[in-house]
């Protein structure tokens, strides 16, 4: 008789904080024992999750969302952190930066808007000219993130949106019985990774071996991530004068 499978795919969801960290520990031959043991790997966990971010574009991390024009208005915050202590319920937050924007009409009519940079916003001789917006500009702070419009939006452009989609920052860890806010293909290298980490506190002999497994899981874990489209080049033809 042959056997049967589970008949489910919830691992990386049913495998919880504690789990994740007690594996971790176990491929440096560890237990966690204390209390702070505990701690310390949350952690640590924690501080991974933050690397992540500068190891390039995590698609599950991409949202889409809009902001409301008012007329005379060409900056708008949104937030890093989950809450900013205020009331305001039009805020965006865990927002680290973003990737691209359009204008939206009131018949739903996108107009894609050109990113520039700072030095190019610079030199805009006039920066309160009002209109259509056709340009933004992204400022990174360390606890929010603000998008600036050219043309600044006048009456006419007011109770339109910008549409935006911007690349979320990865929830903390929270408490030992949450699932992490990884997808499944991750888990692997989150595991790896930790081991990493705790091997530096608390097996340092084996960091450099965990080290190479931990980068080894990571890179295949990114190279898995992402849409896949299809790309098609095409030579580019001169044509001498004659």
């Amino acid at each position: 008789m042959a056997n049967t499978t589970s008949g489910t795919t919830t691992f990386d969801k049913t495998f919880a904080i504690d789990e994740i960290i007690e594996e971790a520990y176990e491929r440096i031959g560890l237990q966690p024992n204390a209390g702070y043991d505990i701690k310390t790997a949350r952690r640590s966990l924690n501080i991974l999750f933050q690397e992540w971010a500068n190891r390039g574009l995590h698609y599950w991390e991409i949202a889409n969302n809009s902001i409301t024009l008012v007329q005379g208005q060409s900056e708008y915050t949104m937030f890093r952190s989950t809450s900013d202590g205020t009331s305001d319920t039009t805020a965006v937050y865990g927002v680290d930066d973003v990737l691209e924007a359009a204008y939206r009409n009131s018949s739903s009519v996108d107009f894609p808007l050109t990113k520039i940079s700072r030095s190019e916003y610079q030199s805009l001789s006039n920066k309160t000219d009002q209109g259509t917006p056709t340009q933004y500009f992204v400022q990174r702070f360390i606890d929010k993130v603000t998008i600036t419009l050219y043309l600044t939006p006048g009456s006419t452009e007011a109770g339109n949106f910008i549409n935006y989609y911007y690349v979320k920052r990865i929830e903390d860890v929270g408490d030992y019985t949450n699932a992490t806010d990884v997808p499944y293909r991750f888990v692997p290298c989150m595991c790896a990774g930790l081991a990493y980490y705790l091997s530096q506190k608390r097996a340092p002999q084996r960091t450099q071996e965990l080290k190479l497994l931990y980068e080894d899981e990571l890179q295949r874990a990114l190279a898995e991530d992402g849409s896949s489209s299809s790309s098609y080049i095409t030579p580019k033809t001169y044509y001498p004068n004659v």
